[in-house]
């Protein structure tokens, strides 16, 4: 997914408006976001630990929706 944001320069514009008018398109655009979650491996713990239970009540609750169903058969 490429993204290019460009910024042209206004009439009587500081470089200094210009580099806030870039760095807020980019912010608008989620470059630096999109950009640090492909490359990112790294996870914390607390992080880990959240998915892990999330993933465990989904298996509980698809576990229990195949009882009911077989109960109903």
């Amino acid at each position: 997914m490429a993204v290019n944001v460009r910024v042209e320069l206004r009439r009587n514009e500081s470089s200094e408006k210009l580099i806030r008018r870039f760095i807020k398109k980019v912010k608008n655009e989620k470059v630096l976001e999109t950009y640090r979650e492909k490359t990112s491996h790294h996870i914390k713990p607390s992080v880990k630990k959240k998915m892990k239970r999330k993933k465990a009540i989904k298996a509980r609750q698809k576990l229990e929706r195949r009882r009911q169903e077989k109960m109903f058969r």
